[in-house]
């Protein structure tokens, strides 16, 4: 196992009927600005819950965050955000609102050249000291930004990642209750994108790290276990209070510290959303299942263990028993109504060059664990997914 520090200032509130908490956390001396999406946490009673608990309070609302949040939607954000000297953000929604309220956070205390200057070249590329605090409160468990500090943005045809220490929510309610209104493609992809989180940080090669295998082990076969029945079930507490808190500990940084992790699956993925509109979590049950099929002899060892262990999967013949564990994990997607061919969203073989040339020139040309996943090795991929 390699040296690791690990790091994660996020306060967890999860279970029924919390909200009322909020007044314990949220700054009643500043102005808050509520973020969302596209309307439900209004159909639902979910803002009108907030405002009640935060009663008192200058409320400020930015609705109309899409999924894969844009550019130029957060910036209008920002804008308000200056111009009404906003202290505190609050975040209601899922993924996508989230990550948006990250880069918000952060644009709101530079200037435009900045914001771009970070959505291009990341973090790193300013001496950032400080952003806005804000604090999330999830209606749709999948992507785990609730519990960690990165944010996928979207400008143009491409989708740029940002994070760093200061993007972190300060606190995060997790109410399992809040989901329950959530339509069965929603809940399907949220289950998808929690489980291949997972895989890229498992399915590598063993590294010693026996906690984080075990634990990241347990995440999968949880979510293979409830996936179809919470989508069936939209009211069991159970079900769904176990999809929320498997989605969220899938990519709050535990599993991942230590040991190795491939995040091909996301970043060929990414391209997907991006040139055809495919769902994030629809494009990764696309790839993944080729990606293993393609990249089998470089992950042997793990996908013998993950056949194993998470497919109990007792058959002799090692390359017979890695075939059934990719075969079950499509079928595992494929169970939750989520298609997994290239095909079945109408992109034939002459779109698979858009895809490499959106991979280049964002210079993923040596993905993987070691690296040598390479542009014709991500064409293969991505033959294989047709």
């Amino acid at each position: 196992m390699d040296n690791f520090t690990f790091y994660n200032p996020t306060k967890i509130f999860f279970g029924k009927d919390r909200l009322n908490e909020l007044v314990t956390l949220v700054p009643k001396d500043k102005k808050i600005l509520i973020l969302y999406g596209g309307g439900s946490v209004i159909k639902y009673g979910t803002l009108d819950k907030i405002k009640s608990a935060l009663n008192g309070y200058q409320i400020i609302e930015f609705g109309g965050i899409e999924p894969n949040p844009r550019y130029d939607t957060l910036m209008k954000a920002v804008e308000l955000i200056k111009k009404e000297k906003i202290g505190f953000l609050l975040a209601v929604g899922g993924g996508s609102v989230i990550d948006g309220t990250k880069f918000i956070s952060l644009a709101s205390l530079i200037s435009e050249e900045q914001s771009l200057k970070l959505l291009f070249k990341g973090y790193g590329s300013l001496p950032l000291t400080d952003a806005i605090p804000f604090g999330t409160i999830l209606t749709l468990p999948a992507t785990g930004s609730e519990m960690n500090a990165g944010a996928v943005v979207s400008h143009g045809d491409s989708k740029y990642v940002v994070m760093g220490p200061l993007t972190y929510p300060k606190f995060s309610f997790l109410d399992p209750t809040l989901t329950f209104t959530l339509p069965e493609t929603q809940i399907a992809n949220g289950v998808a994108d929690a489980f291949v989180h997972v895989i890229e940080q498992y399915l590598t090669f063993p590294a010693g790290g026996y906690f984080q295998d075990r634990t990241a082990e347990g995440i999968l076969m949880t979510l293979i276990e409830i996936g179809r029945k919470t989508i069936e079930m939209p009211t069991d507490y159970e079900l769904r209070a176990n999809l929320v808190w498997n989605a969220t500990m899938a990519l709050n940084g535990l599993i991942g510290m230590g040991v190795p992790s491939d995040w091909s699956t996301h970043m060929i993925g990414h391209e997907l959303t991006s040139l055809f509109g495919i769902d994030h979590a629809k494009s990764l049950a696309i790839v993944l299942p080729s990606l293993m099929v393609i990249r089998k002899d470089k992950k042997r060892a793990k996908l013998i263990q993950f056949a194993e262990r998470v497919w109990e999967i007792e058959e002799k013949d090692d390359d017979k028993k890695i075939d059934l564990a990719i075969s079950k994990t499509r079928e595992f997607f494929e169970s939750l109504g989520i298609k997994t061919r290239l095909s079945d969203y109408g992109i034939k073989a002459n779109d698979i060059d858009k895809v490499i040339q959106g991979l280049k020139n964002k210079g993923f040309v040596a993905l993987s664990e070691s690296r040598d996943l390479t542009l014709d090795v991500a064409r293969k991929i991505l033959e294989n997914a047709l």
